[in-house]
Order: C-alpha cells, then sequence, then structure tokens
C-alpha cells in the first residue's frame, strides 16, 4: 500500500551553494514534498530526465550552464516543457524578472525572500498543476484546435496542419483566453486564473506570455485592449 510520501510532489532543486539545497531540501521536505536536487543545469537536466519531477526550483548562476539556458533547454525537450519553473536567484532586478519568464520561467523570486513564501510559492504553483489536470477537452477555434490533454495547438490552413507546443504557462493562458472569445480580462484575473491568486508574479509576466504567443501562433488571435487587458479575438 502506497504511503503518504509515496503519492507526495517531488521538487527538483537547483543550485550551485550546498547551504541553500540543503535549506530548501529540509524545508519542502518537512512540508510533505519529495526533493531532488542538482548543482547545475547540465545535473538538472539529468535529474529532470530520471526523476520526471512535478516541479523545478531553478538557479540562475551556475557553473557549466547557467538557469536561463538550462530553463530554455527545458522548453524544448517535448518530454519536460510542461513541468512549471520557479526561478529562485540572487538577480532582483526586472530586467532580469523578465528574462526569466522570456525563457519560459512560470515564476520568479529572490532568494532574499523568506523560506515561508518560497515553500508558500512552490505548493501554490503545484496546486495550479492539478487544477488545471482535467480530463481530456478539445478546443476548436477559428483555424486552431487546443487540446489540453496533450498540451497541443495544431494550426489548420486549407489541408495543412501544423502543430504547435506551448510552455505549461503560455499554452494555459492561451486556452483560458479562448475558452471565451469576445471576454476581456483584466491583467491580474488572468494572473488569479492561470498562475493561482497565492503566486507572486507581476503584471508583466502575462504580457511577457502574451508577446510569446503571439510568436508562435500570430499576432491576430489575442487583442489588447488599451488601459485594461486581453481577450481572444470573436472573428479573424
Amino acid at each position: 500500500m502506497p504511503t503518504a510520501n509515496d503519492t507526495a510532489s517531488t521538487v527538483l532543486i537547483v543550485d550551485d551553494e550546498d547551504d541553500i539545497l540543503d535549506l530548501l531540501t529540509y524545508n519542502l521536505e518537512r512540508a510533505g514534498l519529495k526533493t531532488v536536487t542538482a548543482s547545475d543545469g547540465i545535473g538538472a537536466l539529468h535529474q529532470a530526465q530520471r526523476h520526471n519531477p512535478d516541479l523545478i526550483m531553478l538557479d540562475i548562476m551556475m557553473p557549466r550552464l547557467d538557469g536561463l539556458k538550462t530553463c530554455r533547454r527545458f522548453r524544448q525537450d517535448p518530454h519536460l516543457r510542461h513541468i512549471p519553473i520557479l526561478m529562485l536567484t540572487a538577480l532582483t532586478g526586472e530586467h532580469d524578472h523578465i528574462r526569466g519568464l522570456d525563457v519560459g520561467a512560470d515564476s520568479y523570486l529572490p532568494k532574499t525572500s523568506a523560506v515561508g513564501v518560497i515553500v508558500s510559492q512552490v505548493k501554490a504553483l503545484l496546486r495550479g498543476v492539478e487544477r488545471l489536470e482535467k480530463p481530456p477537452s478539445l478546443l476548436s477555434i477559428h483555424d486552431l484546435e487546443i487540446d489540453r490533454d496533450r498540451y497541443l495547438v495544431i494550426k489548420r490552413r486549407g489541408d495543412d496542419r501544423t502543430e504547435l507546443r506551448f510552455p505549461r504557462k503560455e499554452f494555459e493562458l492561451l486556452h483560458f483566453l479562448a475558452s471565451s472569445p469576445g471576454r476581456v480580462f483584466d491583467r491580474q484575473e488572468l494572473l488569479n486564473q492561470v498562475w493561482g491568486k497565492n503566486v507572486f508574479v507581476v503584471d508583466r509576466t502575462v504580457d511577457v506570455h502574451v508577446r510569446k504567443i503571439r510568436e508562435k501562433i500570430g499576432s491576430k488571435y489575442i487583442v489588447t485592449v488599451k488601459g485594461v487587458g486581453y481577450k481572444f479575438a470573436e472573428r479573424l
């Protein structure tokens, strides 16, 4: 019979500082989670392939392969790209935050954050994954098929079908907007619905993810409503 720990979510912690690894491991396991660790990006990729974690905590400044390049590698891997990534780093500037989101991170926290805040952020991201793991569904709108079961978008052009794969949060944001075409959502509502109310992310997070979606499918599908937020186009 499985124990509670057998069913616990697994967090991969990636940092080149042993004291940070020890601190996070202790507090996450105390919170009922399982952990595996790596000290650089190369090790992180190997550990992720071996353990298929439910969430990845990723430092930026690391030897061999830094966190930004590692995050980009995760998002390019069809077997790992769906895993939520929390960047936990000493780089705290807005430019650094946006760079982290640009390469595919779902959330970004400074290392100076209280341990309780970090653990709460991890749990909130994991709850978001559980909330969005629903039965298979296929949303067809305009020339797009958005398959939530496979995290896959198919763009049709005549008889041609192009498969497009997205990191988890980009996909979830696209699916959420496309589920209510014509309805305008402000940034805070999108953050609450897609990231969760207890996840600490800034408004620019939505803008960055919308830009990345547009780069993949084109700019006509998601409409900017100036001074308010975004909507999915009712007509093209």
